[in-house]
């Protein structure tokens, strides 16, 4: 009986330390459950809309989207600098070549139309996303990207035609600021482009990992951000006289 209760005994230390060789393995564990409940939260709990509870900054923004705003503010910095100097050397023309003679405005007003008509396709194209609607995602990303193509399709129409009527890279300050400022512009335009085809391919294939709807959101605000530039690229350039 004496020997019966000994070796339950041992087993039960054996298991004992069993368990405790395996914590000891994944210290991982208690930190994370440490600083979960240090904060109030239970270690399991998911963020809300983000499965597997994404990684988040203490914004309420996921890393990923925190990225791109950051990115965007650099990007406001860069066409705050393009915008000031343009608005520096606007006057520093010939008299034969300048805006009066050159500004198409309803081709322009067209062109612009076009692209922020583009802003609604990716607004669209987000909200099938969060639906989880992979068909009409990938329908207005297309659909976006076409209209995109448009614009930068009529700038390029519209550079050739001010080189033709005179109006070279090096002709003047007024044309280098120019031509740094919309040509910016359009390789950015260009680049949002290869983003929406891209992530239409990947939400075609499935080959994204994370949540869709926050990869097609990240591709939208950067198109938004390309809009709003444009809007006011085209009001102090082509709308307010020098």
């Amino acid at each position: 009986m004496s020997e019966t209760k000994d070796d339950m005994v041992i087993d039960t230390l054996k298991e004992a330390r069993e368990i405790i060789h395996d914590h000891a393995q994944d210290p991982d564990a208690d930190d994370h459950d440490d600083a979960s409940s240090r904060f109030g939260h239970e270690p399991s709990m998911e963020v809300e809309g983000h499965p597997g509870g994404g990684h988040h900054t203490s914004l309420g923004l996921s890393n990923t989207k925190l990225a791109m705003w950051l990115f965007l503010g650099s990007e406001c910095l860069l066409f705050g600098g393009l915008i000031s100097t343009y608005m520096l050397y606007r006057n520093r023309h010939s008299a034969d070549v300048g805006p009066d003679q050159l500004w198409d405005i309803p081709f322009t007003s067209a062109s612009s139309f076009v692209l922020l008509m583009s802003s609604l396709t990716m607004v669209m194209a987000v909200s099938a996303a969060n639906r989880k609607d992979d068909r009409n995602t990938k329908l207005w990303l297309i659909v976006t990207s076409i209209l995109g193509g448009l614009f930068v399709a009529g700038q390029v129409y519209e550079f050739t035609t001010f080189y033709r009527e005179g109006l070279g890279y090096t002709e003047s300050l007024f044309a280098s600021s120019f031509y740094t400022l919309t040509g910016f512009h359009g390789v950015h335009v260009s680049v949002g482009i290869v983003m929406l085809l891209a992530t239409m391919a990947m939400v075609a294939r499935n080959r994204i990992s994370g949540d869709k709807a926050e990869a097609v959101e990240m591709v939208g605000l950067y198109w938004h951000f390309v809009d709003v530039i444009w809007i006011i690229i085209f009001t102090l350039v082509y709308l307010i006289p020098a």
